[in-house]
C-alpha cells in the first residue's frame, strides 16, 4: 500500500495526545526514518550578494518526502546551471511533527474484525514539518549574476510542495 494523499495530513491542526494513567500509552514509540538528506549544500565558505527564498502564502504541514522531492529538483538544476561552487544552499524547515495512520480493514466481513474508530490512535507513517504563513522554506544564497537561475530553480520546487509558495 502507497502512501496517503498530502491533503490528508496538510491542515495545521493541534495534535491528538493520548492521555493515560499508564505511562507507557501516553507517549508514541519509535517512528519513520527522515528522509530529507542534507539541509545546507553547496559553498559554505563564500559570503554571496544576493539571496532568494521560497516562502509560503499559507499555514500548512509539509510531509518530509515532498520537502526532500523540493529539495532535490533545487539543487539538481542549480548544480547543473551555475556549478557546485556558486551557490549556497539552505533548507529552513524541519520535519518534527509525527504522522499517525489507523488502518482499516476493507473487504468481506470486515466489520466484524475492525474495532472502528476505537482504540484509533494509529501507527506513526511519517512526519511533517509546521510551516507558518509567510515563512522561509528554502533559501539560496548566490551572486546577483545567477538570479534568473536561481529563481527559476525555485520555481520549480513549487508545485512539489502542498501550498502555494511565492519567491523573494
Amino acid at each position: 500500500m502507497g502512501l496517503r494523499k498530502g491533503k490528508c495530513y496538510s491542515n495545521v491542526t493541534r495534535p491528538y495526545t493520548r492521555k493515560s494513567k499508564y505511562k507507557k500509552k501516553a507517549f508514541i514509540k519509535g517512528f519513520a526514518q527522515n528522509k530529507i538528506v542534507k539541509f545546507d549544500i553547496g559553498n559554505m565558505q563564500d559570503k554571496f550578494n544576493a539571496e532568494f527564498n521560497l516562502i509560503s502564502k499559507e499555514e500548512i504541514q509539509i510531509r518530509h518526502n515532498a520537502l526532500e522531492s523540493a529539495r532535490v529538483i533545487i539543487v539538481r538544476r542549480l548544480t547543473k546551471d551555475i556549478g557546485p561552487s556558486n551557490f549556497h544552499f539552505k533548507l529552513r524547515v524541519y520535519p518534527h511533527q509525527i504522522l499517525r495512520e489507523k488502518k482499516i480493514l476493507t473487504g468481506a466481513g470486515a466489520d466484524r474484525l475492525s474495532t472502528g474508530m476505537s482504540l484509533a490512535f494509529g501507527k506513526p507513517t511519517g512526519t511533517a514539518a509546521r510551516v507558518k504563513k509567510r515563512q522561509k522554506i528554502f533559501t539560496v544564497y548566490t551572486d546577483k549574476k545567477y538570479e534568473k537561475v536561481a529563481k527559476e530553480a525555485l520555481k520549480a520546487a513549487i508545485p512539489r510542495l502542498p501550498c502555494k509558495g511565492e519567491i523573494i
